[in-house]
């Protein structure tokens, strides 16, 4: 002999109100065969929509047993029980329970979604349903648009739409007047008559005539099971499935992106301001990323237009910043052993210390440099005008001077040329004799050209006071590996000094340098702009606690009638990635925008790599999954009868 369909052995449900125990079901026992029409009658707080609500498998009993052909509810988990709810059964509430922002069609549709059914095969049986309970002109209204009556059927369609064997009707008349009422019953009777096995729960007599056995309850237990019509019914009795095994596809997330964008698109003002954090944060990463790179490469280039190839030797020690000992041992007698390190091209002495320049009344002070003829070709800086000062001229202290662009334009305004002037420098006079190309700002924002160039003979005896040198620029052989360079020469100073009273740069190194020192505040700025992200983040938990908290009802039905926890955390956390994916993609337009602007208007040079952009969106998605979990989380694990109740 097969297990009854439904079958209810001493159940019991026990709930805890104000810390006290409340017994709404006292062992109740009821078997129920395939294809009956059961009427469940009591008055209000009998017991009876707890007793449907455990039938439906929306709550578990304290005590007793309740199985499903044979299957005990008790030892399936939420995923089953969202299987049996989904397969087996069909919800038809009082208070019709359709999502407002939902169609007729797409109404009655959402249970098959939950099993995985394409998207045109589920809006063609939703239509085909609708149309035989008479709804073939509503199917693209919405609830708002149709009468209670209509608002039923809908409900009812969906009901059958997974062809579940059995029906459920919580007062299904309750809200309805006398003949939309009737309209009902009869579509009850006429399910029965196809096979379905209808349970009704009601209060009114009138409508538990309709039913061919009459369950009574009162204060929690079974008061009579009679019949009310003899004999078998003339049909076979629908068998449907149960507990099939079916896992969220593209139908699951085609819903999800589709309630996603509904929901979005209904709060706009609110979608709006909860994407501005978002926004700004990714905007700011692009934008001050790119700012970050241009300010980077800028001074990348002003070092290598010093010279990529070039070794500065320094006085002093090397790690030492300052030290009150004036190293005065960089003579001009190092230059020709330097000259003659394998491997150095060429080697010029530098001394810069400011000084006053005047010509006629024009008086402006400069960096003037002691160096040697060698300078231009070491640093690849040569005169735009006139010539550089030659080796004679160093050798016989010629009182001749080379300007840089700035000094030339500011002593001699007016486009007058400075060639063949005299100078002031101090108290004594020099020659102009040329004038050095434009080679802009140090890495460390000084203007190069704003300079003058003596031969270092004549600085040491007329302008310093000092036959010492500050410094040795050497430019190295292309040919030759710079790091050995570095060595001989580290090798002869410390013969001819004694002592390590120098430190040598490699300009490699300078780079390198300025490289992490530009990384660092590049990561500065990003690290700044990445707090924006998380600010945009908790703004979407905020909504999306908000979202969940409005629509607590809605995922009470959707849990009603198939949908799993997963499927539940599945659509909010959906809606939050959406949300800032939207505002990632937003962030990026004002991101890259900004930089352009930022670079037309400020004169900054900003460089976009893909590298940032894709890091920021990224970050934006992440921070949907993160901050979009807790609320998706708290909405899939929502009792079913809890949040049915919610109004």
């Amino acid at each position: 002999m097969s297990s009854p369909l439904l079958e209810l052995k001493a159940v019991s449900r026990t709930y805890t109100s104000g810390g006290e125990p409340l017994t709404v079901l006292r062992e109740v026992s009821l078997v129920i065969q395939s294809g009956e029409f059961v009427a469940i009658m009591g008055a209000s707080g009998s017991g009876k929509s707890t007793l449907m609500n455990i039938i439906g498998c929306l709550d578990k009993p304290s005590s007793g047993t309740y199985s499903i052909r044979g299957l005990e509810v008790a030892n399936l988990d939420g995923d089953a029980l969202a299987a049996l709810r989904r397969d087996t059964f069909g919800f038809i509430f009082q208070r019709y329970n359709l999502m407002s922002d939902l169609s007729a069609v797409e109404n009655a549709e959402v249970p098959a979604v939950y099993c995985g059914m394409a998207k045109a095969q589920r809006a063609a049986h939703a239509s085909d349903l609708l149309r035989e309970l008479g709804l073939g002109d509503r199917l693209q209204h919405h609830p708002n648009q149709l009468s209670g009556g209509q608002q039923q059927r809908v409900s009812i369609a969906r009901a059958l739409m997974n062809g579940g064997p059995v029906v459920l009707a919580d007062e299904p008349t309750g809200a309805l007047d006398s003949q939309g009422g009737k309209e009902v019953m009869a579509i009850l009777v006429k399910l029965h008559g196809q096979g379905h096995t209808i349970i009704v729960v009601t209060h009114d007599t009138d409508i538990a005539a309709y039913a061919h056995r009459l369950v009574r309850i009162a204060d929690g237990r079974i008061t009579s099971d009679e019949q009310q019509q003899k004999g078998e019914a003339d049909h076979q009795a629908k068998t449907g499935e149960t507990a099939r095994d079916t896992k969220p596809g593209v139908a699951v997330l085609g819903e999800s992106l589709k309630m996603a964008l509904r929901s979005l698109v209904h709060n706009r003002l609110r979608t709006a301001l909860t994407m501005l954090g978002i926004i700004i944060g990714v905007a700011s990463v692009v934008a001050l990323m790119a700012i970050g790179n241009g300010a980077k490469q800028d001074v990348v280039e002003r070092i290598q237009a010093m010279g990529t190839d070039l070794l500065t030797i320094m006085r002093g020690p090397p790690a030492v910043r300052a030290s009150a000992d004036v190293v005065t041992s960089f003579l001009p007698e190092d230059l020709p052993s330097i000259d003659g390190v394998p491997g150095v091209a060429m080697a010029v002495p530098e001394t810069t210390l400011s000084s006053l320049l005047r010509f006629g009344d024009q008086d402006l002070t400069v960096a003037v440099v002691g160096t040697g003829e060698d300078f231009p070709q070491v640093h690849d800086w040569p005169p735009q005008s006139g010539v550089f000062f030659s080796a004679e001229h160093v050798k016989r202290y010629a009182q001749v001077v080379v300007l840089g662009q700035t000094t030339a334009k500011n002593l001699f305004p007016n486009d007058t040329s400075p060639l063949g002037q005299y100078v002031l420098i101090g108290s004594a006079p020099f020659l102009v004799i040329g004038v050095l190309s434009s080679k802009g700002l140090t890495p460390r924002g000084d203007d190069m050209d704003n300079s003058a160039w003596l031969p270092y003979t004549t600085a040491g005896a007329r302008v310093f006071g000092q036959r010492f040198f500050n410094d040795f620029v050497v430019r190295v052989k292309p040919d030759a590996d710079m790091s050995v360079v570095q060595a001989n020469l580290h090798t002869l100073l410390m013969k001819r000094h004694r002592k390590e009273d120098f430190n040598i740069r490699n300009m490699a190194d300078t780079i390198a340098t300025a490289n992490e020192t530009q990384n660092t505040l590049t990561y500065l700025l990003a690290a700044i702009a990445v707090i924006s992200l998380v600010v945009g983040g908790i703004g979407v938990m905020n909504i999306m606690l908000v979202s969940v908290t409005e629509r607590t009802r809605e995922i009470g039905i959707r849990m009603a009638i198939g949908a799993r926890g997963f499927d539940v955390l599945f659509q909010f956390l959906t809606e939050a990635v959406m949300v800032c994916f939207i505002g990632g993609v937003v962030g990026l337009v004002v991101g890259v925008g900004g930089g352009l602007a930022t670079s037309v208007i400020a004169g900054w040079r900003v460089i976009f790599t893909v590298a940032p952009i894709v890091i920021a969106f990224a970050c934006a998605f992440l921070t949907g999954i993160i901050f979009g979990y807790l609320p998706a989380r708290k909405a899939a694990r929502l009792d079913p009868i809890e949040a049915l109740a919610r109004d």
